[in-house]
């Protein structure tokens, strides 16, 4: 696989560079509630700008079902992208940020045209065009024609955006295959890092898994059941494994198709599966709700599990401080809540507070890192891969990998 130090070795002044980064940031109207994505990009673009560069930004903003939406827009990514990259950028290396109505069309090809050594291009969001995530192959390599077409032939491709390399689209798979192809430093580092946990950890190697569903991480759990020696499960999920143990879960979160699944798990790998013993339940899914906290399978009807009880905190905080190697993904409870952000909170601090290769993969895992408050710099690695992460780890083939090597 060819790195962007590959393409930085030659001389690259003035060269058109189409990015594919993963700017998928959560919105409130406008407004970015976690930028970490935005600045996780930044590394690959400002190597690109200082070396004289063309730098056109290819990315998606949630599920606009392939037709412009405004609420997708990604306008307001481009403004935060221009203020972190003036904020992090030295004097002099970027001339100016630019924002393109469109994908491939007229406000695009004005704007490329336009492009001189230093500046940057964010064009707006990928998936207002049906092609990008067509399962019609001529279809997609459509679109990345067009995308190869609107840098030019001489221009080199940098797949950036690790979040999105587990998808067949045409801005990630397809156009690679139009273009010289380069992987950029966010999709080497991520490798880097997963690899390290599927060749030979470190041991204890511990995982942390929450999230809503069972049948989401189905696969990834089973394989990592393989590798590990202890998965601790917190979140919506837990309560599908605590049924499965007879236990009574009032009216939480319930997978019960999952729960015969979830059962043979426990029979299988029960010695390896830690679960709560204690919980944070809540009459009402609201944030003043009344709250108890109760012995798992201790729910009364009318109530609900919303997070990690203190004993279970503890419990976790104590495993994850003897592991080596660490991997998380998914909050263990409703962080966003106050009253249900504890556990949450006092596994991101273990894993912080410990000596051990740790990740923390998935979206809301790293979102929750950031507004609890806990120090970035106690990770060895925050992930922006989620869903990609997971394949990654469960041993399937990536195709936007698979099309770099």
């Amino acid at each position: 696989m060819q790195t962007l130090d590959d393409l930085l070795a030659g001389d690259i002044a003035g060269k058109t560079v189409l990015v594919r980064s993963d700017l998928n940031v959560p919105l409130d109207g406008d407004t970015i509630t976690d930028d970490g994505r935005i600045r996780a990009s930044i590394p690959t673009l400002r190597a690109l700008w200082t070396a004289g560069a063309k730098v056109v930004v290819t990315a998606h903003l949630g599920r606009p079902e392939g037709r412009p939406d405004a609420k997708y827009s990604l306008a307001p990514v481009a403004q935060r992208l221009a203020d972190l990259l003036d904020e992090q950028g030295a004097e002099g290396e970027v001339r100016s940020v630019g924002f393109a109505g469109d994908l491939v069309g007229r406000a695009a090809k004005d704007a490329v045209a336009d492009l001189q050594s230093g500046d940057v291009l964010l064009l707006e969001n990928v998936r207002f065009d049906p092609r990008e995530t067509s399962k019609d192959d001529a279809e997609r390599a459509a679109l990345a024609d067009d995308l190869a077409a609107l840098v030019g032939p001489d221009a080199a491709f940098v797949s950036d955006g690790f979040g999105v390399v587990h998808r067949k689209q045409a801005s990630v798979y397809d156009v690679a295959q139009k273009l010289p192809h380069y992987a950029g430093y966010l999709v080497s580092e991520e490798t880097a890092v997963l690899r390290k946990l599927t060749t030979d950890p470190d041991r204890p190697y511990i995982v942390i898994l929450g999230g809503a569903k069972v049948s989401d991480k189905l696969g990834v759990i089973k394989a990592l059941l393989e590798q590990v020696d202890q998965v601790l499960i917190g979140g919506g999920m837990a309560y599908t494994f605590l049924k499965a143990e007879g236990k009574e879960v009032g009216d939480s979160l319930l997978q019960e198709d999952m729960v015969k699944t979830c059962g043979d798990l426990l029979d299988e790998y029960g010695s390896k599966i830690v679960l709560p013993n204690d919980l944070v339940v809540a009459d009402a899914f609201a944030e003043d709700a009344n709250t108890k906290v109760v012995f798992a399978g201790e729910i009364e009807a009318g109530w609900q599990g919303l997070d990690i009880g203190p004993d279970t905190r503890a419990t976790f905080a104590r495993i994850i401080g003897e592991a080596a190697t660490v991997f998380w993904n998914g909050p263990v409870g409703v962080f966003e809540m106050a009253p249900f952000a504890e556990g949450t909170k006092a596994v991101a601090q273990a894993i912080a507070d410990s000596t051990a290769f740790s990740v923390v993969g998935g979206g809301d895992s790293a979102a929750a890192v950031r507004q609890l408050g806990i120090d970035e710099a106690g990770f060895t690695h925050i992930s922006t891969g989620g869903g990609a992460s997971l394949e990654y780890l469960e041993g399937k083939e990536l195709p936007g990998l698979a099309v770099l090597d």
